[in-house]
């Protein structure tokens, strides 16, 4: 199977219109205050809207506000949600939205006990644990952490790049990952160029897999 590509916390419509035509599966947009990320309703719908058919926007929030979240769903149009906060499994179905529920991975975390909570998630987003950052760090996790059978998709971030995306789909096998600092020239602004790499690390990965399993039937 395909590992997809999002690449979150876009703030300016170039960069995001960029990654689309580079082929990301999806972008996420930051709608949370503190993060350097974050992005306004007038900012997300710019994006949204010079993006070309087939590119889902995730829409990521950390412990907001019912009445918040429906107002960005309001008035951007967002496919699926990101809840990166403590958010309980109530809180995520309100919306009649998929939705993503995000782990800060570290000693002692039941994945199959969240999964088992967040049974009607799309997926389960695996993140790197920091006491002050809800995401976006740059830091990478112990991937022995993940087990090896999970009730739902596993996306993959925390601390991602053109130099360690084959090895991590090669160690997870997730269904996706999902990378920011990683593609960055600075917070919130990306390189186009880094974009690339990312996604021809991710694409050659797939090709070598498919090539071997290819040769094995013949």
């Amino acid at each position: 199977m395909r590992t997809c590509v999002k690449i979150c916390g876009f703030t300016r419509v170039d960069d995001a219109l960029a990654a689309a035509r580079l082929g990301v599966d999806a972008i996420g947009l930051v709608f949370y205050p503190p993060s350097p990320r974050q992005v306004g309703i007038g900012q997300a719908i710019d994006i949204v809207n010079a993006l070309p058919p087939f590119t889902s926007v995730v829409g990521l929030f950390v412990d907001e506000q019912e009445a918040r979240i429906s107002e960005v769903l309001e008035r951007v149009a967002i496919d699926c949600l990101q809840f990166h906060g403590d958010e309980p499994p109530a809180a995520c179905r309100l919306y009649g939205k998929r939705y993503m529920k995000a782990v800060r991975m570290q000693d002692g975390i039941d994945i199959a006990a969240v999964a088992q909570n967040y049974y009607d998630a799309s997926a389960l987003l695996l993140d790197a644990y920091d006491m002050d950052a809800k995401g976006g760090t740059g830091q990478q996790f112990d991937w022995a952490l993940i087990p090896k059978q999970c009730g739902l998709p596993i996306v993959l971030a925390g601390g991602l790049d053109a130099t360690n995306a084959g090895a991590a789909i090669e160690a997870v096998r997730p269904y996706a990952l999902d990378v920011s600092s990683g593609v960055e020239i600075e917070k919130g602004i990306k390189d186009t160029g880094k974009m690339a790499a990312f996604l021809r690390a991710v694409n050659d990965r797939e090709v070598r897999a498919w090539t071997t399993q290819h040769d094995r039937k013949i």
